[in-house]
């Protein structure tokens, strides 16, 4: 009979609710065949080399824990999509595998965005703040229908698929960018990150940020950018804060090179209170919060169950495992 050996699981998140992640994994009966830890404050150093799996992040533990030579840590799964904010050099060293979460953010995060592009052309953010202050006020601008308008969506993964696929449903030209251009379901049409001095991209009424961050796509969305459109498009970005150069994007909608922004993230984050984004109009902020839903921490934990389960077996992920050279 094949011996049963329990891994040390090692929970790490202060802003992670634990009794919900508890739930999940007592409901998926996790902890019959292994040892989950919590308490990460109080651990010694010998539990920590132990560790064999980490679910989630908390940067001072995960950088003791490379740091160890005995450390027996093989697997990380991340609660989110994004892995920017891990050390995948330090991972790749140690032959310590990665896993996301992507895919279960595409329906939020679509969701968001929509909802942020009808904000804006419809005048509902403007009426939202007029509401506060009690005014019926007409806008001052001519409202818009988003039917016919030409969107083009950078990142043609899980969430940029499902973006597509909504924004057909409201009759947009679409168009997507990925690394070299190749043909993806949901796009009409698609061209390479390189051909930025496009037709598609110069004539944008709405372009669409969802890229993961790498060493190519940080301060991507720059002044050399944004002097590329002629159509001055709503910029809305759901990736990550710095893709975009935040100084630059202030001066695009200053000088009417955008005709406005909605962002989820910022760089930095949180967006100080004296950033003239604040202040300006034509801009919708949500607090890096287009990702979260109801049913977050159960299909996450979804996730690393069958994870766990393949790795249990032969030491392989099923679902989602990171390129640590490509960082997504």
């Amino acid at each position: 009979m094949k011996q049963v050996i329990k891994l040390n699981i090692l929970i790490l998140g202060s802003n992670i609710d634990g009794t919900r992640i508890a739930d999940e994994i007592n409901h998926l009966q996790l902890k019959a065949t292994n040892h989950f830890i919590r308490d990460e404050a109080n651990i010694s150093d010998q539990e920590l080399a132990d560790v064999d799996i980490i679910l989630g992040w908390d940067k001072p533990v995960v950088t003791k824990i490379l740091a160890m030579p005995n450390a027996k840590l093989k697997w990380i799964q991340a609660y989110s999509a994004g892995v920017d904010y891990y050390p995948l050099q330090q991972l790749a060293k140690r032959n310590v595998l990665l896993s996301n979460v992507s895919g279960i953010h595409a329906e939020p995060i679509s969701e968001n965005v929509l909802g942020m592009i009808l904000s804006f052309y419809r005048g509902i953010h403007t009426a939202a703040t007029h509401q506060s202050s009690g005014q019926w006020t007409i806008p001052d601008h001519q409202l818009e229908t988003i039917a016919g308008k030409k969107m083009v969506i950078f990142g043609t993964g899980h969430i940029g698929s499902r973006i597509a696929q909504l924004a057909a449903a409201f009759n947009l030209s679409i168009t997507g960018v990925n690394h070299s251009g190749h043909p993806v379901k949901d796009f009409p049409a698609t061209i390479s990150i390189d051909a930025l001095d496009s037709q598609p991209v110069r004539e944008a009424d709405i372009i669409v940020n969802t890229m993961p961050l790498t060493a190519q796509t940080t301060g991507f969305f720059n002044h050399s950018f944004f002097d590329l459109v002629d159509n001055q498009p709503l910029f809305v970005t759901i990736g990550r804060g710095p893709s975009t150069v935040t100084a630059d994007l202030v001066l695009a909608l200053q000088n009417h090179q955008l005709g406005g922004a909605a962002l989820d993230v910022t760089d930095p984050e949180p967006l100080p209170s004296t950033s003239p984004l604040w202040q300006m109009p034509n801009v919708i902020i949500t607090p890096h919060i287009s990702g979260l839903y109801q049913n977050y921490f159960k299909d996450a934990i979804n996730i690393f169950a069958e994870n766990l389960k393949q790795f249990e077996t032969d030491g392989t992920l099923k679902r989602n495992e990171v390129n640590l050279s490509a960082g997504y």
